[in-house]
C-alpha cells in the first residue's frame, strides 16, 4: 500500500472511532491527530493566529503551527505511526480485532486495521 493510502485508512479510523469503549482517544491525542492531518494535507499554518480566548482554536493553532517545517508525508507517517502506537498499548489488555467484529464497531474498520498494518 501507498503512504498515502495508508494514511488516508488511518484518518478513516480515528475519525471512526466510538467516543466510548475500549479504544479511544485522549484529548492531547485528537490534538496530536489534528496537527498532522493538517501538516500532511495542508501544509504550514495559513490562517491568522486566533485570538486568545477562542482557546480551543488557540490550541488547534499551535499545534499545528508547532510542525512548520515538517513535511507532508512525514506529517503522514507521524500520524499513521501516532494511531499504531496507540493500538499497540490498548491491545495489551484488549482484544481489538475481537472489539472490530461487534456490533458497536463500524464495519469499514477492520479493512482499514489491515491497510496501515494492524492486525493482532
Amino acid at each position: 500500500m501507498s503512504l498515502d493510502e495508508q494514511f488516508q485508512a488511518a484518518v478513516d479510523i480515528v475519525q471512526k472511532l466510538p467516543k466510548e469503549g475500549p479504544v479511544t482517544t485522549t484529548t492531547d491525542e485528537k490534538l496530536l491527530f489534528y496537527s498532522l492531518y493538517k501538516q500532511a494535507t495542508v501544509g504550514k499554518v495559513n490562517i491568522p493566529q486566533p485570538a486568545f480566548y477562542y482557546i480551543t482554536e488557540r490550541y488547534k493553532w499551535d499545534a499545528w503551527n508547532a510542525l512548520a517545517d515538517m513535511s507532508s508525508n512525514e506529517a503522514k507517517e507521524k500520524y499513521i505511526a501516532a494511531l499504531l502506537d496507540i493500538l499497540a498499548k490498548v491491545s495489551q489488555t484488549v482484544d481489538v480485532i475481537g472489539w472490530l467484529s461487534t456490533e458497536n464497531a463500524d464495519p469499514v474498520l477492520p479493512a482499514k486495521f489491515s491497510v496501515i498494518g494492524f492486525e493482532k
